[in-house]
């Protein structure tokens, strides 16, 4: 099975300044790409694939885009790679149309080929970069990598690379796990597991009332140094956007190693099967009162996460269908209640009496959810 390996490399500041030129490349040209695409379409075209755009940009790196010579011509491929991807993406209803790149939001990364990447005991050879120092051992050597992309998160540049593993030999139990998630607690598992929704615990709310006093300052810096339509950039503003955001990082992975862990705990009991509810996460997001809780709790992630966990240990993971009635039927006696609002935490059975929590009572549904189809 493939599985990520993401590691911190020590660029030097003029193997720096490389890779930030090559990060410019992969956005210019991924733009590139879709303007040429739009304009094409505007003009009665069909889809331009990538081998042909790839032909386009040889002629055009020999006079207008010259420039481009200085960068790994593996950039610049895949970056149109990308970019028609993410418009079949779009054509097969699996994601929305591709927008063009911001130099100020885009993720900072590029693609380096893999047959060129090449890694010794503490350094790691970037194509046109050079070898750049990493932990020492932290990327097994000797092997095959898929995928390698340079990224910068804001603080740290890290290099991220496919490994084929080996699927463990696991002695699964015969215990099948109803895992039910929800806003209250991140998940709620039938064999009495509760992870909490980190986003309520102190430290995350101390980490985002800095974020809140640090937006209102900087906006307020814009304001006082406004000329005409125009807003001026000053050195405080840019040190306090820095701290902004390492803010949102920090908040970013304590609640992707929350999940992490919380997946782990999961996975490691060894059951059988898990079973999880079909997430309708559009839907749950055009919710204007619950949106914003939905997308801290990061529920397709935690989702994603159980999926392939359990298909690295042999366990079969299972989502229930959307409209399989899991909160409303009572895990005692079987009885479905016609109505249950959201704001009715416990549920009451009106047939034999049953007090149980919501959450825990779905999850129970959910893991006898081959009987009940």
């Amino acid at each position: 099975m493939m599985l990520g390996k993401r590691v911190r490399i020590f660029p030097t500041k003029e193997q720096e300044q490389k890779l930030w030129q090559s990060v410019g490349t992969a956005r210019f040209i991924y733009n590139w790409t879709l303007a040429r695409q739009k304009e094409n379409y505007l003009n009665g075209g069909k889809f331009i694939s990538d081998g042909d755009l790839r032909k386009q940009l040889t002629q055009l790196k020999k006079d207008e885009l010259a420039w481009l010579n200085d960068v790994s011509n593996n950039v610049t491929k895949q970056a149109v790679k990308d970019a028609c991807d993410a418009y079949k993406k779009f054509f097969k209803g699996l994601a929305d149309k591709p927008r063009f790149k911001s130099r100020k939001k885009a993720k900072a990364s590029f693609y380096n080929d893999n047959i060129k990447l090449k890694v010794k005991e503490s350094s790691v050879l970037i194509e046109k970069v050079g070898w750049i120092s990493i932990n020492k051992n932290s990327i097994p050597m000797g092997c095959k990598y898929s995928n390698p992309r340079i990224s910068f998160d804001g603080k740290y540049w890290l290099c991220s690379v496919g490994i084929e593993k080996a699927e463990p030999t696991v002695e699964l139990t015969n215990e099948r796990i109803g895992i039910d998630v929800g806003i209250k607690d991140l998940a709620i598992c039938s064999n009495g597991m509760v992870f909490k929704n980190i986003n309520k615990t102190r430290e995350v709310k101390q980490i985002e009332k800095r974020l809140r006093r640090l937006q209102r300052r900087v906006s307020c810096k814009y304001l006082k140094n406004k000329e005409g339509s125009r807003f001026v950039k000053t050195s405080n503003i840019i040190k306090i956007e820095n701290q902004i955001r390492l803010l949102h990082r920090k908040l970013a992975s304590i609640r992707s190693n929350h999940i992490h862990q919380a997946t782990s705990m999961i996975v490691k009991t060894k059951p059988s099967r898990v079973v999880m509810e079909t997430l309708n996460i559009k839907g749950m997001m055009r919710n204007r009162h619950l949106s914003k809780a939905i997308a801290k709790q990061g529920l397709y992630e935690f989702k994603r996460q159980m999926k392939y966990k359990c298909a690295f240990n042999g366990i079969e993971f299972v989502e229930a269908d959307k409209w399989y009635p899991s909160s409303k039927t009572c895990s005692e006696c079987g009885h479905i209640k016609a109505k249950l609002s959201l704001s009715d935490r416990t549920y009451i059975c009106e047939d034999c009496g049953c007090v149980i929590d919501r959450d825990f009572n779905a999850s129970i549904n959910l893991s006898r959810y081959e009987l009940a189809g």
